[in-house]
């Protein structure tokens, strides 16, 4: 039971442990997701601030050098960008793909410059101060202006005006030249005039506001001139690089739509989860429940049906992995059914066996009953006249089959109280040769006992037991009876006394027919008697169960050896006094 205990609580414990440690991870993953996800958003509404927070992160700065892993560098020079670490003294600890000419040093006016202009020469650059572990660092991530300086040459050229027909075919060939188009719009967004492309009829306030900062979401980048004399602003759209094909939707949709999917993930797994449990510990409640049935029904042979067993054992005999938590309660049902069984047969040899008693003892309470009722007529008729000799006569009879009556039913309740353990012993020590030679003694000078030789071989010493003398002698008396009644004529009964360590042994021997199998085996069987039915013996059936019994409640037991046509012997062994 403790080992069953033990691998429950095992079983339970890593079971909802594993779910933990899942769902930790689980959780883990969806923080990294996210992480990663807004980290992508960051990038795409302004991807040069966002790639340099990532290189940020990613590079490893000490005093006076920078490593950049090379997967980024090579991203770097994928994406035509640059990149430099510097460090508090100006000097450039660690770079990708620096222009040729930069300086490997920067002064304080030149970084002080750079910071504010936000361009180093034709670039423009971003920028970001860090410091770890007291270690400051200055992180410049640099890329192509995208055409601006052309583009503001073009405005400031045509500015204060709107171009004419011919300004606007030279303004066509030059904005053609740079690979873009141009949007003049008024103050209401909408556009005046447009060279090359209409994009838009009219933009919303916020929509160029939207660009500026969100330029990871267009396939084209703004550059925006706003002229005062006349109101109007120049849009110019040039081919965005660093575009990404993305659905526009909100952060927020997007990390709502993520949760969705981790939720029913991990309601699926739940489902999948309790479905396993129902299938591991259902599958054998209701193989014990089918089995309650049938022992229910009486039918306690069959444990598990050939279909069952299949699918609790294996072939080698060993149970399946589904039943093996229940190992030890499957080897309980079978040795409870076992015992069910047994005693189920017990039960059923009990009922004929008693069956069989009351037919027997119903048989010989008729016999006397009816001498008496017969004697009892003929009596009260009056219509004999009897002597005193017939008188004497029928009154030993009566007297005779009255008490063999008695005899039966004292037989009876005293195999009943020796059953329940209800007879109180009065146990005293005895000197064993002494209360053995009493016995034969009796049976010697019993007259009505003819043409049986008795024998006693008594000990050579005083050996004491602790006995209560009256059932004692009724328990010896039993068993030589029993070798008078069903034994010939001559029969010769011999009473021997053996000492051995601890015990000491009474052996009745008698040189008479002996018994077979049947009879050796229900010799001690409550209300069995083993003489032929056409023998008109009389008994119980309850002498050997009863001299079995009183050993037993000495604290010692009966071996019986016996051969058909040889004999049969008897030993009591019973506990010495010491």
């Amino acid at each position: 039971m403790k080992s069953i205990k033990r691998r429950l609580t095992f079983h339970f414990s890593f079971q909802f442990i594993s779910l933990f440690v899942c769902i930790l991870l689980l959780l883990c993953a969806v923080f990294f997701i996210l992480a990663f996800y807004l980290s992508n958003e960051e990038i795409k509404h302004d991807f040069p601030s966002g790639t340099l927070s990532l290189l940020v992160t990613d590079t490893d700065v000490t005093e006076d050098h920078a490593v950049i892993p090379e997967k980024i560098q090579k991203q770097i020079v994928k994406e035509n960008m640059w990149y430099q670490v510097i460090n508090e003294s100006g000097k450039v600890i660690g770079e990708v793909n620096t222009p040729e000419g930069f300086p490997d040093r920067y002064s304080v006016a030149e970084l002080i410059q750079m910071e504010e202009t936000k361009k180093l020469k034709e670039y423009q650059v971003v920028t970001s101060f860090e410091k770890f572990f007291d270690v400051p660092s200055y992180y410049v991530l640099g890329y192509e202006n995208d055409l601006r300086d052309e583009l503001q040459n073009i405005y400031e050229k045509y500015q204060g005006k709107l171009p004419n027909e011919k300004e606007q075919k030279d303004i066509t060939q030059e904005i053609v030249k740079n690979n873009a188009s141009l949007q003049i719009l008024n103050s209401t967004g909408h556009i005046v005039v447009a060279f090359r492309e209409e994009r838009e009829a009219r933009y919303r306030p916020l929509e160029l506001i939207g660009r500026k900062f969100e330029p990871g979401k267009y396939d084209t980048t703004t550059t925006n001139f706003y002229d005062k004399k006349t109101g109007y602003t120049w849009v110019f759209h040039t081919p965005n690089r660093q575009h990404t094909d993305i659905v526009n939707a909100s952060v927020i949709k997007q990390i709502i739509i993520v949760v969705i999917v981790i939720a029913v993930t991990v309601l699926l797994a739940t489902i999948a989860f309790a479905v396993w449990n129902a299938f591991r510990y259902g599958g054998p409640l209701l193989l014990f429940t089918s089995w309650l049935e049938r022992m229910g029904n009486g039918n306690y042979s069959e444990v598990l049906t050939d279909k069952e067993k299949k699918r609790v054992f294996r072939k080698n005999g060993k149970v399946r992995f589904q039943y093996r938590l229940y190992e030890e309660v499957i080897k309980a049902f079978y040795k409870m059914a076992e015992k069910l069984s047994v005693a189920e047969k017990e039960r059923t040899k009990l009922e004929l066996t008693r069956e069989e008693w009351m037919t027997g003892i119903s048989h010989d309470l008729r016999t006397p009953i009816s001498t008496i009722q017969g004697y009892g007529h003929m009596l009260e008729s009056g219509q004999y006249k009897w002597t005193e000799a017939e008188l004497k006569e029928i009154g030993e009879t009566l007297r005779q089959k009255g008490e063999y009556m008695v005899e039966l039913v004292e037989d009876f309740s005293l195999a009943f109280k020796l059953k329940n353990q209800a007879i109180p012993l009065e146990a005293k020590p005895l000197e064993i040769n002494q209360l053995l030679q009493n016995v034969v003694l009796k049976f010697v000078n019993d007259r009505t006992i003819q043409d049986v030789h008795f024998v006693y071989k008594p000990l050579n010493e005083k050996v004491l037991v602790k006995v209560d003398k009256r059932w004692f002698e009724r328990m010896l008396d039993n068993i030589i009876f029993n070798g008078i009644k069903h034994n010939p004529p001559h029969t010769t009964i011999k009473l021997s006394i053996f000492v051995e360590t601890d015990f000491i042994s009474i052996e009745v021997k008698d040189d008479g027919v002996g018994m077979d199998e049947t009879v050796l085996e229900n010799l001690f069987e409550r209300y069995y008697r083993g003489t032929n039915t056409s023998e008109k013996k009389e008994g119980s059936g309850l002498g050997m169960n009863i001299a079995k019994a009183i050993c037993e409640l000495h604290g010692g037991h009966i071996i019986v050896r016996s051969v058909t046509g040889a004999g049969t012997t008897i030993t009591m062994r019973l506990p010495i006094l010491r």
